[in-house]
């Protein structure tokens, strides 16, 4: 395990995100609570891209989504399933990217800055344990490429913690 990682932000985010995954997968520790990979995750997420201005995760207690680990300003702290970008991708159990957040009925603006997300749900066993939230104070941040790679970044997670073990 490290605690450190080196991005050059200046490339490409496709060759941003091929640097960070081998960085994710040292940085993340199976012997280490499972929170503190997720706040070293949203770090590493927040730090990698000069368009991501809030990294972080929303987990499940009792079929609502609470602020978990992140990076950023402080955000919305109890999201409803079905509510807004993170509680549409929990319904939906997918990724859902939103190109201009004032155009996605019912987004739930914790930052009135942000103009794009993408929200990555995270299933283990088939039980979903909560979503990655990234935010953009850009519009249209994210594509498929975003999609496939903190998909990809999330699996990635998901084999090396158990989110059983995470408790609130």
């Amino acid at each position: 395990m490290t605690d450190y990682i080196s991005i050059n932000t200046g490339l490409s985010d496709v060759e941003i995100y091929k640097q960070l995954l081998p960085q994710l997968d040292a940085l993340i520790s199976a012997e280490e609570p499972a929170i503190t990979a997720l706040a070293n995750f949203s770090a590493a997420i927040y730090f990698a891209f000069e368009k991501i201005s809030w990294a972080g995760f929303y987990l499940i207690k009792d079929d609502v989504l609470f602020l978990g680990p992140f990076q950023g300003k402080p955000a919305c702290t109890v999201i409803k399933i079905g509510e807004g970008v993170c509680g549409k991708s929990a319904k939906l159990r997918q990724t859902v990217i939103v190109e201009d957040v004032e155009k996605f009925p019912g987004h739930i603006a914790c930052d009135p800055k942000s103009r794009s997300e993408i929200v990555v749900p995270i299933i283990q066993s088939s039980e979903l344990f909560g979503v990655l939230d990234v935010d953009s104070r850009k519009l249209a941040s994210f594509n498929a490429d975003d999609k496939f790679f903190l998909e990809k970044a999330v699996n990635l997670l998901m084999k090396k913690i158990d989110f059983n073990s995470i408790k609130f």
